[in-house]
């Protein structure tokens, strides 16, 4: 299993208060597979930087998920298969990096108490 983030940018049409249950059936296949979903991060609606599909605003989340390569390349072709979906961005996660920014984090408050 691989760590991954996708980010969906989803038809400006789909109601905000039904998005979790829209979402939910998008990335059924992640369970269905044995995968598991971490976290979901709903940004709302966001006017986008160029127009997709005669659209200027859409509706954005972001999903970390674990799964295996094959899921994720399925997941990411039944989203572009879907109308509702205007953008995808699946991008596998550095195993490292919430060390790292820890790491990183703890540094920094350590250089603030030493120059006070």
């Amino acid at each position: 299993m691989r760590h991954y983030e996708m980010m969906i940018i989803l038809d400006p049409t789909v109601e905000e208060r039904t998005l979790n249950n829209t979402l939910d059936k998008l990335l059924h296949v992640i369970p269905a597979d044995g995968g598991t979903i971490d976290h979901i991060d709903v940004w709302g609606s966001r006017k986008m930087t160029f127009p997709i599909n005669k659209k200027t605003d859409g509706l954005y989340a972001v999903i970390d998920f674990s799964a295996t390569s094959e899921t994720a390349a399925e997941l990411d072709r039944q989203l572009g298969l879907n109308e509702q979906v205007l953008r995808t961005k699946v991008m596998r996660k550095d195993e490292n990096y919430a060390a790292r920014t820890a790491a990183l984090a703890a540094a920094a408050r350590a250089n603030t108490r030493a120059a006070a």
